[in-house]
């Protein structure tokens, strides 16, 4: 079974997604948050995979179960933001996850262990919900470290454009987490990409007629440019 895999192989995966996130972060120093990350994620999804394999024949036929969108997707919100404070990039967040799923399958394939497919399904869903959570709580900590500096109407364009790029940043993410393979376009990260698509037409709908409403009133002084 999956989660007697994740459980007696725990630090040789910890250990593989260590080395990957190595090989992409430039300060070691920054490895703190794998420590923080895959090992709590990696536990979850064996206590996933365990509870649907204990459950009726009724409960594990529901598209979710409760620890997926919940334990897992709290975590992964509060590591987003840890890694925001950290200094990570978005890229980042979206690859930590990206890593488990490649030290799990690759170490599988290495001991000719069997993932059967409501495992594999399983496996895929926590990875989806945790990316998506994960993504949204990194753009929500950085909004609101602009937000607090979005006084003036110079920082209100400064704020539209780091809003744009956020969104814009956040689509690319999500479409590249599809695209990589490791969740699918109609799970929680598909769900995300077309939320922030509408998110990027509600932005420029709302918030340019009010900076160019602004704009018409209020004079920028150069010397704070």
């Amino acid at each position: 079974m999956l989660h007697e895999f994740l459980t007696s192989n725990r630090e040789e995966l910890i250990g593989r997604c260590k080395a990957m996130a190595a090989r992409r972060f430039e300060a070691p120093g920054r490895r703190e948050a794998i420590d923080h990350g895959a090992p709590l994620f990696l536990q979850q999804v064996a206590d996933t995979l365990r509870n649907e394999q204990s459950a009726s024949a009724r409960q594990v036929a529901r598209p979710l179960s409760a620890p997926a969108p919940t334990l897992i997707g709290r975590a992964a919100a509060l590591h987003g933001t840890e890694l925001l404070r950290l200094g990570f990039t978005i890229d980042q967040v979206v690859h930590e996850y990206g890593d488990v799923c490649q030290a799990v399958t690759g170490l599988a394939v290495e001991q000719k262990v069997q993932i059967s497919t409501e495992e594999f399904r399983t496996l895929n869903r926590c990875i989806d919900n945790a990316i998506a959570d994960a993504v949204v709580s990194f753009g929500r900590a950085r909004q609101t470290v602009i937000n607090q500096q979005a006084e003036t109407l110079h920082q209100r364009l400064i704020a539209f454009s780091d809003e744009q790029n956020r969104l814009i940043d956040i689509a690319r993410n999500a479409y590249a987490a599809i695209q990589s393979g490791h969740v699918g376009l109609t799970g929680a990260t598909g769900n995300l990409l077309i939320h922030t698509l509408d998110e990027l037409h509600f932005l420029a709908d709302w918030t340019l007629p009010e900076i160019r409403l602004a704009s018409a009133t209020t004079t920028v002084d150069p010397s704070r440019s």
